[in-house]
């Protein structure tokens, strides 16, 4: 049994006759779509590539960063002031 949510699939040529030029009209419009589907995966496909790109771009900065931060010392010659009490 099919699914209720799809329509059922037909036969033009058991269902009685189709005038050609309906018929050539029908596969030009299929024809397109299957264009239109392969264009519309490649570009999501290229999303995902450039997505994943601008990921990994922003974490190796992001790494480096961290990395860089952890190698400073300026901070460990420090000594804070002496506080002095004003009598």
């Amino acid at each position: 049994m099919a699914n209720s949510d799809q329509m059922p699939k037909v036969d033009f040529m058991k269902d009685g006759e189709i005038d050609k030029r309906l018929l050539q009209q029908i596969k030009f419009v299929e024809r397109q779509n299957l264009v239109r589907a392969t264009r519309l995966n490649r570009m999501r496909r290229n999303a995902r590539y450039t997505g994943l790109l601008l990921g990994g771009i922003t974490l190796s900065i992001y790494g480096y960063s961290i990395y860089s931060i952890k190698q400073e010392t300026f901070l460990d010659d420090f000594e804070e002031p002496a506080v002095t009490v004003k009598q």
